[in-house]
């Protein structure tokens, strides 16, 4: 396949370029995933999304979560609206039911071009983090650069966060700490991270720096984890608006232990683009 079509999709920001290959026809290597995301010399994107046939036959389709270092993720909220949205306008129907790494996630339209998603338990054993050892999730033991935190959850919601309670997201130098924390030897598989102020019982700042991808404008799965660690904290209800820099979505920690989110969506632009552009030059 020399040329392909792409639609460029975002939540509150948050971007994804997403392409089609329920025919299985594409092949993409993960340098490909890495040129095809560059914002400079490539269409750009916080996430690269390839719809695949799904392996579940309840399912309607397979979503592969690219990030844009070209590593694999489980789960990605704010992605799984907009295709949600897609396969929608596809079936007619109101309802869609996405398969990922992480599990199936039913999604239903609330019409007002709002959509929410079923994300699924939030798991809390250290081991589902993971984390590189036991210890007590609802207040880890995590030192950087000789300073030791407090009020530090961590919590698995499609794939792994570690949210920090502080007095001000916005004094957070996120670029700088982010990627310490990500990389931190205590998460094996390298984690989310997250910077949560609490502005009321049911309204949550937050910032994050995304696992692979840096700092964006929102995540689904950081909204998520937030209102989880700061409910296991006392701090906020079960239910709250999480207000991110792109714009804000409403999280619900379900009696059940399931996680629903609920924004909207929007598109950018659709395209097509020659793959023989983005192969290494010699």
């Amino acid at each position: 396949m020399s040329t392909l079509n792409f639609i460029k999709m975002h939540g509150l920001g948050n971007d994804f370029v997403i392409v089609d290959d329920r025919d299985g026809t594409l092949t993409l290597s993960r340098e490909d995933v890495r040129a095809l995301s560059d914002r400079n010399s490539g269409v750009g994107c916080d996430q690269f999304i390839v719809l695949e046939k799904a392996p579940d036959s309840d399912a309607d389709v397979f979503m592969r979560i690219y990030n844009p270092d070209g590593s694999q993720s489980g789960a990605c909220g704010n992605a799984t609206r907009c295709v949600a949205s897609l396969v929608m306008a596809e079936t007619g129907q109101n309802d869609a039911l996405i398969q990922t790494q992480a599990g199936l996630l039913d999604c239903e339209s609330l019409g007002q071009g709002l959509y929410s998603v079923d994300m699924g338990p939030a798991r809390a054993d250290w081991r589902d983090i993971p984390l590189a050892n036991a210890q007590n999730t609802n207040e880890i033991d995590l030192t950087v650069d000789g300073f030791r935190h407090g009020a530090v959850v961590a919590v698995n919601v499609g794939n792994p966060h570690v949210v920090f309670e502080v007095a001000n997201v916005d004094d957070i130098d996120l670029a700088t700490f982010g990627p310490k924390i990500e990389t931190n030897p205590l998460f094996p598989e390298r984690t989310n991270v997250e910077v949560v102020q609490i502005l009321s019982p049911d309204r949550i700042r937050m910032r994050v720096w995304e696992r692979g991808a840096g700092i964006t404008r929102a995540c689904g799965s950081g909204a998520c984890a937030a209102l989880v660690a700061t409910a296991r904290m006392g701090l906020t209800g079960r239910t709250a608006e999480v207000v991110l820099d792109g714009g804000s979505l409403i999280i619900d920690w379900l009696a059940d232990g399931n996680v629903l989110m609920t924004g909207p969506v929007a598109t950018s632009f659709q395209g097509t683009l020659d793959l023989a552009d983005y192969e290494p030059k010699s």
